[in-house]
């Protein structure tokens, strides 16, 4: 059987009535991470939906209209953020993501003078498929858990059948949904999902209203001015190695399931820049740092909707919603088992692009150094494994990520040396030309 799915092109732009349930779709996948981050620096919200709006805007005009990426809360910031904060204040916290901005955007700049024959050498095929598998694996405990499936680490696991129960029925509605669906609702799963099981959770008496009826219509989101610290900005600066790969992975992958080299067109350097750009703002205004999010990945991934103009739409949203205090509250009374149902389905899609990149690039696993690659960045992705430097934990995605570029280099260096046992050949094309054969 064909799939008759229509594929929306990045540069095509819908009616509204149709981009709007689409961008809340977007909106809806990354609300809670990206929320959740301003509440652990206890900080109002709605200066994150605001800047994260503003900057996804931002990043959509630097990348000329030609990457579909939505900007959210970074995680990456948290732990670092939180030692500021306990000797020199939030404040402090934000000359550091202002120097954040600053490197990405000078980064930019030497990408685009150097560059990006690199990423073949650094990042071949079998590191890159692994990583951008691990992104997708290392949030799966997260899904599973607010699906109320396992439970967090060191907790005991007692199993809730309510919970349980509005997870897999969300799941459900998510993968069928994917597959049946036709017509317009065949490219908004996820939203139906997230109502489906917003509805059943109500039903169940899962759902707390009484934050909506608190809140008010109007609220003005609180800004922060920033206060320059050295020591903050030391604290800060090792967390950009952690976004940065983050960022290239996330930019691969994109390209990846949109059939486009976005790493040349429109280029890495103007991607960097964008988000640096963005971050500089968010420094000053008092917003936590943005970076790109593998939950929107995800759905663009199932609904073939790659259009930027979607990605717009749902940054007006944020930014509606960031002074709409009861829009705000009802999102955030979306239950966890409900985003944990649709996240299993979002994380999972994000793991399969990485077996996919891995197909596609043609990998030789006969080799060797191959296997010993993509083996090793698996196993450091998804086994908990963290190596800390200074206030900065690398793990997850990260640190896989990290150890696979030295593992790369390392093999590289061996070849060139000759001391190899076998010889090397390329993993099909590079993946620059090979996106951009699929592109032509």
């Amino acid at each position: 059987m064909s799939d008759t799915r229509r594929t929306i092109q990045i540069e095509e732009r819908l009616p509204i009535l149709e981009t709007i349930p689409l961008s809340l779709q977007h909106l809806m996948a990354m609300f809670g991470a990206t929320v959740l981050v301003p509440l652990l620096f206890h900080i109002n919200p709605a200066i994150a939906l605001l800047m994260n709006g503003i900057g996804t805007i931002i990043y959509t005009l630097v990348t000329k209209g030609k990457i579909p990426a939505y900007l959210g809360s970074s995680f990456a910031f948290i732990a670092p953020t939180l030692l500021i904060m306990s000797k020199y204040g939030y404040n402090a916290a934000q000359s550091g993501y202002i120097f954040f901005g600053l490197v990405f955007v000078i980064v930019s700049f030497i990408i685009r003078w150097v560059g990006v024959k690199w990423i073949d050498v650094v990042m071949p095929p079998p590191v890159m498929g692994a990583v951008v598998a691990v992104i997708g694996l290392e949030l799966a405990p997260v899904a599973v858990q607010q699906a109320g499936l396992a439970a967090a680490a060191g907790a005991h696991y007692i199993a809730d059948p309510n919970v349980i129960l509005v997870s897999v029925f969300t799941l459900l509605v998510g993968v069928i949904g994917s597959v049946v669906f036709r017509r317009f609702f065949q490219i908004i799963p996820i939203l139906v999902a997230v109502v489906a099981g917003y509805l059943l959770a109500l039903a169940k008496g899962m759902v707390d209203l009484s934050a909506i009826a608190k809140a008010s219509w109007i609220a003005v989101p609180t800004f922060h001015l920033p206060v320059f610290n050295l020591s903050a900005i030391v604290i800060i600066a090792p967390a950009a190695i952690v976004v940065l790969a983050e960022h290239i992975g996330h930019l691969i992958v994109t390209g990846n399931i949109a059939d486009r080299d976005l790493i040349k067109d429109p280029g890495l350097h103007l991607s960097l820049l964008g988000d640096g750009l963005s971050n500089l703002i968010s420094g000053f205004t008092g917003s936590p740092p943005n970076t790109t999010y593998g939950e929107n990945i995800g759905v663009m991934a199932i609904t073939r909707v790659y259009s930027v103009w979607v990605i717009r739409g749902a940054a007006i949203i944020a930014i509606l919603i960031s002074f709409i205090g009861k829009f705000a509250a009802a999102i955030q009374t979306i239950p966890a088992p409900v985003m944990g149902g649709v996240t299993i389905l979002l994380y999972g899609i994000i793991a399969a692009a990485g077996i996919r990149l891995i197909v596609e690039q043609a990998v030789n696993y006969n080799k060797n150094y191959n296997i010993v690659l993509s083996a090793v960045v698996f196993v450091i992705g998804v086994s908990g494994a963290s190596i800390t430097m200074g206030t900065v934990v690398l793990t997850g995605m990260a640190l896989a990520a990290v150890t696979g570029v030295v593992l790369a280099l390392v093999i590289y260096i061996l070849n060139v040396l000759g001391l190899l046992n076998e010889e090397m050949e390329a993993s099909g094309d590079s993946l620059s030309r090979k996106q951009s054969a699929a592109h032509s």
